[in-house]
């Protein structure tokens, strides 16, 4: 039985990928400096009998793998390139949601493939495999199962937040626990320096004030969100005013800003 010596073990985990070389590996080849998601995965939009998105059924299955699952296959697929898809073998989608780090290779393949299975219940993707190659397609961001282009912003449907590649190139997501993942998320869709009273988390978003606050707390602890506290005038409060707090993303979470073209030389 051939055996490997220790020093060829280090040389072979140091020349192997991690979870990070792999998720930045996905976004150098889709091209993308920001990933674009609908608002209406994190809230729905108003009018309809609900405020609650896609986003509160992972929130309350606590499904945090799934979560970023789904967002790296926005980010690996929303370019177009190949019709809204990707596709990798199994032990490159267990890589990409760090799976193999607490698994050996059989399990963390069955892994990946169980979390697929469960976005494609939610109707967020579809997926197929074909010995051990996996290829996901991307669906609509709201759950209902149609098939996904990329929003443009011009109407209420396709009004759209965007994440910084440099979300995952710099491991950021990987300090996130679900309730922190899912305020970014909430954060992220709306204008610097919004207000997210916690005890409206019920009915805006789905999940318990609780959830709500801790999320924020670790945000601003991570250094991803910033709050300032805000003085709106209330005549018949004790003290003339009530005091809320405002959020934002710091600046290494906002929207990348394209570079602008050079003019041609000559011209």
């Amino acid at each position: 039985m051939k055996t490997t010596m220790p020093a060829e073990r280090d040389m072979q985990q140091e020349a192997t990928a991690t979870g990070r070389d792999t998720r930045t590996a996905v976004l150098t080849r889709s091209v993308r400096a920001n990933v674009p998601l609908r608002k209406i995965f994190v809230q729905a939009n108003a009018g309809g009998d609900s405020r609650h998105g896609p986003l509160k059924d992972f929130v309350t299955g606590r499904d945090l793998r799934g979560l970023k699952a789904y967002l790296l296959i926005v980010a690996a697929c929303s370019n177009g390139e190949n019709g809204w898809s990707t596709t990798h073998d199994s032990a490159v989608w267990a890589r990409l949601m760090d799976i193999h780090m607490t698994a050996d290779d059989q399990s963390a393949r069955t892994g990946a493939w169980r979390a697929l299975l469960r976005l494609r219940e939610r109707k967020l993707i579809d997926c197929c495999r074909s010995g051990t190659m996996i290829t996901v397609t991307l669906m609509r961001e709201d759950g209902s199962g149609r098939p996904y282009d990329r929003p443009d912003g011009k109407t209420e449907e396709n009004r759209y937040l965007q994440i910084p590649a440099a979300f995952w190139t710099t491991g950021r997501d990987e300090s996130l626990d679900l309730p922190s993942l899912a305020l970014f998320l909430v954060v992220a869709r709306e204008k610097n320096w919004s207000a997210f009273p916690a005890e409206k988390a019920p009915e805006w978003y789905g999940w318990s004030a609780d959830t709500h606050e801790r999320g924020l707390k670790k945000l601003i602890a991570l250094g991803l969100v910033e709050r300032r506290e805000h003085y709106i005038k209330a005549p018949l409060a004790p003290l003339g005013f009530t005091k809320t707090h405002q959020y934002k993303r710091t600046a290494i979470m906002q929207p990348r800003r394209p570079r602008k073209k050079t003019a041609s030389a000559g011209r």
